[in-house]
């Protein structure tokens, strides 16, 4: 290993021991006091089909709520009391955890607890009472029925599967026609799921198994912030966000159809081909997960179009769930292969690359042959892109058919598959798309930025018109472009127009295409607004690196910082949601979130940045190099963490202007430069959020709905 000393403004950087190791056992630690007033959703994952979605002190469900399995909503929520009287949730103290929910009363005590990878619900009660009781609501459930273990009841969207809820322990009970009815040392209930022979086994092996199941999960979950991901600084409450958002992001790789990630609950259970390399580097590569990301990989691969005379041959699905593939989308394709080798820089392993190569190399020539313009250009439909809303067969936001962020996916593609196909000896291959990745940069930045304006065009028409409408889009360009100055503008204005408090809007204000709100349904459909100014959480991740890139570290801070809060305060307990208004409502000075309450590439984004700009850890085993260029907030005077690189570890420490860095079990060479973090430039002097400015009048306003619109 060869260190490289460089010194900066007083700061010195060194290769030293470090003291970071595994640290104390932490997720006791983390739980979040929840009060009535507040009532937070709050979500689990068995890891495999099932999840869970509540709120903490709601007595009735909403649609999505409850227990869902593979896509099947099974149960829609339960109750539970003692001596025939239920216990209330709005009068309970609600504390919850990364692995259990805790409710409270005065003489009662529920846990509630998933188990990983069966299908399996346990209630844990202790109470001075009598007897116990649970009762299931009946929303999503047909007809039930005693059994010698307790009461069986069939789902409405699987009759050909059952939940049987029982006694904890193995005792007496009474059957009712909602649930059963024990005594108090019963200790609480489990409900188990699948046919009427599984479900009784599932029964037996938690009731053997139990401590051992529940301690299993537990420390898988504690591991994540422990063995692969510890973080301690001088900000407990940054410490602690980044361990929630690094659990609840976890919850989402799941292994429901073949292995994935979720693009969010409580609707998004299946997987998206874009959501999931989005996601990749900040659910699997900074935190170490390297065997699961080459396992997606290769479960993905499998599923490629592979039928030439296709019009979407070539590409990897945009969505695989149980019902079926859909192909419809452009972006999905281009990430893959970037991700692919973005998992051996990571991880330095090449010999899975055998497996998912040849759908790599079909990717490519199929683009090639079927979706290029003679300027090297990857042309697409309207909806194909990440802005991907229709309503009625309509496109919301249409950006056929040359989208920049396209254009920057499809060189990233050529880039790494070259890379990709040297190391398989693929000689022509690299040399072929190296080539074409060269000419399609050297025409887009005559073709699509406006040096004038301080904007790179969102796309191109069919007729090769510039788009003009300012979005977040052109921020995942900057690759194609060499003019250092035009990038700093570019991303000072879109900080300026675009990026709020809040997170970043879809579409600046001043646009009169542009929707305050993402739900106004008494003026206009949702969709409407999705990507016409509607707040996208996952953009914050490319808002924040640009810049830092550029020197602006504490203003990049206040963005990531007022995450964390959303995650510790606000919504969905230690989650980030997919949306956000850009606007807020009438009479409030901060904004609504939306969408779904846990969005894969919003945490996602949140942990990559966190990890690869903010502490600047960036391997390329590839090279046998490990980048290491801290941007460290001013805010923070002492941090300590580790990331899994390779078949080791990197120990990280910074203190008083200095990091020190410790490879253990790593044969790479470190590359450190300045940690100071802040640049003077006179770019970005004074620059500060966007705030709401709206128009006079918008066109979504135009129409008020008496009888709000419906889906």
């Amino acid at each position: 290993m060869k260190a490289y000393h460089t010194f900066f403004l007083g700061a010195v950087l060194t290769v030293a021991a470090s003291s970071c190791g595994k640290t104390d056992f932490r997720t006791d630690g983390l739980g979040i006091p929840v009060t009535a007033e507040e009532n937070r959703e709050y979500s689990y994952t068995d890891k495999k089909a099932g999840y869970w979605y509540g709120t903490t002190h709601q007595e009735s469900a909403e649609w999505w709520s409850g227990w869902n399995m593979a896509k099947k909503r099974i149960l829609a929520d339960y109750a539970i009391g003692t001596d025939g009287k239920v216990l209330s949730r709005k009068d309970a103290e609600v504390i919850v955890y990364p692995e259990r929910l805790e409710r409270r009363w005065g003489g009662a005590e529920e846990t509630f607890y998933l188990i990983d990878n069966l299908p399996i619900l346990y209630i844990a009660l202790k109470t001075e009472a009598d007897s116990i009781f649970c009762d299931l609501d009946m929303s999503h459930i047909i007809s039930s029925a005693p059994g010698e273990e307790g009461v069986f009841f069939t789902p409405r969207e699987a009759p050909d599967k059952r939940i049987l809820l029982s006694a904890a322990c193995e005792t007496g009970f009474k059957a009712t026609e909602k649930g059963i009815q024990a005594g108090a040392e019963a200790g609480g209930f489990v409900l188990t799921y699948g046919t009427e022979e599984e479900c009784p086994d599932l029964l037996e092996k938690f009731r053997t198994e139990k401590d051992g199941l529940l301690a299993a999960r537990k420390s898988r979950i504690n591991d994540l912030v422990t063995a692969y991901n510890p973080v301690k600084s001088n900000l407990p409450e940054l410490d602690k966000a980044l361990d929630w958002i690094t659990i609840t992001m976890d919850e989402l790789i799941t292994c429901q159809q073949g292995n994935g990630i979720y693009a969010g609950l409580p609707w998004f259970n299946e997987y998206w081909g874009r959501d999931m390399f989005i996601s990749m580097p900040g659910a699997c590569l900074v935190t170490g997960q390297f065997d699961i990301a080459k396992e997606i990989l290769k479960d993905f691969a499998k599923l490629q179009d592979t039928d030439p005379a296709s019009e979407t041959y070539g590409r990897i699905p945009n969505r695989a769930n149980l019902e079926g593939i859909l192909y419809n989308t452009t972006d999905g394709t281009p990430r893959f292969v970037i991700q692919a080798l973005e998992v051996v820089k990571y991880s330095g392993d090449t010999e899975f690359l055998h497996e998912i190569y040849p759908s790599i190399k079909t990717s490519i020539e199929a683009s090639i042959r079927n979706y290029t313009d003679p300027k090297g250009y990857l042309t697409h439909a309207d909806a194909d892109t990440w802005m991907d809303v229709k309503r009625n067969g309509i496109p919301g936001s249409p950006r056929g058919n040359r989208a920049n962020d396209i254009q920057a996916l499809w060189y990233g593609q050529l880039v790494a598959g070259s890379m990709l196909a040297a190391i398989m000896d693929d000689r022509s291959s690299a040399e072929e798309w190296s080539g074409l990745a060269q000419m399609l940069a050297g025409n887009f930045e005559k073709d699509y930025c406006d040096k004038d304006n301080s904007m790179i065009y969102d796309h191109l028409d069919t007729d090769g018109t510039p788009d003009r409408q300012f979005r977040p889009n052109q921020l995942y360009c900057f690759d194609l472009i060499n003019d250092r100055e035009f990038k700093q503008k570019v991303t000072r204005r879109t900080w300026e127009e675009l990026v709020y408090p809040w997170g970043v809007a879809s579409l600046a204000q001043w646009d009169p295409q542009f929707h305050p709100q993402h739900e106004n349904w008494h003026y206009y459909h949702k969709d409407d607004a999705y990507h016409n100014g509607t707040i996208w959480l996952w953009n914050n991740g490319i808002a924040m690196q640009r810049m830092i890139e550029y020197g602006q570290v504490d203003a990049a801070w206040e963005l990531f910082k007022n995450m964390n809060r959303q995650a510790l305060k606000e919504g969905a307990v230690g989650s980030l949601s997919e949306n956000a208004d850009a606007h807020p409502r009438e009479g409030q000075s901060w904004v609504k979130r939306s969408g779904t309450f846990l969005q894969a590439w919003s945490n996602a984004e949140h942990l990559r940045v966190w990890y690869q700009h903010f502490l600047g850890i960036r391997p390329d085993l590839l090279n046998g190099v490990i980048v290491i260029e801290p941007k460290i907030p001013s805010e923070i005077t002492f941090l300590e963490t580790s990331v899994k690189i390779g078949n080791g570890t990197l120990h990280y420490r910074y203190e008083g202007g200095k990091v020190n860095v410790r490879l253990e079990g790593v044969d790479a060479e470190l590359q450190i430069s300045d940690p100071s973090g802040q640049t003077d430039s006179p770019v970005f002097e004074g620059v500060d959020f966007c705030l709401p400015d709206p128009l006079d009048t918008y066109p979504c306003f135009s129409t008020y709905h008496e009888t709000a619109l419906t889906y």
